[in-house]
């Protein structure tokens, strides 16, 4: 079994900033600065900077406590509240690209010329059945939790002490935060907002006639997303219901579903190869789910794939390097 963690020099450098929260300080600075360039532009751009400034108070709060109190658990609290921010960040990305005009008649244009027709509209109509969409919704559903499961194996690792859990945890918490963060930097400024709402705002009839208009800054306006008319079971309506509390008609591509879960995979296989062979099947399922369920084109497909395999060795070349320091 390989070994990705890197050993701490000494239970005393607890109190120092971890690598995942100078990756989330560094982050919400980005933005920060982004906020200020685009302030005319933002809509309630004094609430975003509040939310930022409650950001970095949190990390300062819980690196503190864990310096107050150098226990276990306190260490376990700072990563834990930075992987929390996941819900917070990835509809934030709308807040920025919207500023920008849409592209998703370029990408949708790209899926007609390389495959001759819209992809996420013939997969789905190609196995319409309930058994079909309540599988293909188990699979894009299954990407919250392999999260978890990513982040929190190393704890049920045996032959580990728990100082090398710990460290294992940080290690592999840092490159999932620090993945997401990569893809969250594309889609500040790549304005895709995938065919379940770029189809709807043209008409699913002109998407499949080829009829595909840029619509500028139609999302600036509009993050409305219609929900099915029918729901064939339990996780169709979890998709659902998690879409509606923070999809935005944003972060398309390239599709951060697949390129997290593909680092997710690589990250588990390297703890329990066994675990990662029960996650093959909901991973593949995952990635087909992205089209079927119209949440991506299938170059976004593509895209998540390539940019996993460049944003694991990013965030591992960093991840050493800071250790080192």
């Amino acid at each position: 079994m390989n070994r990705i963690a890197i050993p701490r020099k000494s239970e005393a450098e607890g109190f120092r900033l971890l690598p995942i929260e100078w990756a989330t300080i560094l982050y919400a600075l980005f933005t920060t600065a982004l906020l200020f360039l685009f302030w005319k532009n933002m809509h309630a751009p004094g609430f975003l900077l509040a939310e930022r400034i409650a950001v970095l108070g949190g990390v300062a709060a819980f690196a503190s406590l864990n310096r107050l109190l150098p226990l276990k658990s306190t260490r376990l609290l700072r990563t834990l509240f930075s992987l929390s921010l996941l819900a917070y960040w990835y509809p934030d990305t709308y807040e920025f690209c919207q500023v920008f005009p849409n592209l998703d008649h370029v990408f949708a244009h790209a899926d007609l010329m390389l495959f001759g027709c819209q992809p996420s509209l013939a997969f789905s109509a190609a196995y319409p059945s309930c058994f079909s969409s309540e599988l293909f919704h188990m699979g894009y559903f299954s990407y919250y939790p392999m999260i978890a499961v990513t982040c929190l194996l190393p704890f049920f690792v045996k032959g580990k002490s728990e100082e090398s859990r710990l460290a294992t945890y940080e290690h592999i918490s840092f490159i999932v935060m620090a993945g997401f963060y990569l893809y969250y930097v594309v889609f500040l400024f790549l304005p895709v907002a995938g065919p379940q709402f770029y189809f709807q705002a043209i008409g699913f009839d002109n998407a499949s006639n080829g009829y595909l208009p840029a619509l500028g800054d139609y999302f600036r306006y509009h993050t409305e997303l219609h929900k099915s008319g029918e729901i064939s079971g339990l996780f169709q309506w979890l998709v659902e219901f998690t879409q509606g509390a923070g999809e935005r008609p944003t972060a398309a591509f390239p599709s951060s579903h697949v390129g997290m879960s593909t680092i997710m995979m690589i990250l588990i296989f390297k703890q329990r190869r066994v675990v990662a062979y029960y996650f093959l099947p909901f991973y593949l399922l995952l990635c087909a789910s992205t089209v079927y369920i119209q949440a991506h084109y299938l170059v976004d497909v593509i895209g998540g794939l390539v940019t996993a395999v460049l944003f694991y060795y990013i965030c591992e070349k960093v991840y050493k390097k800071a250790m080192r320091q």
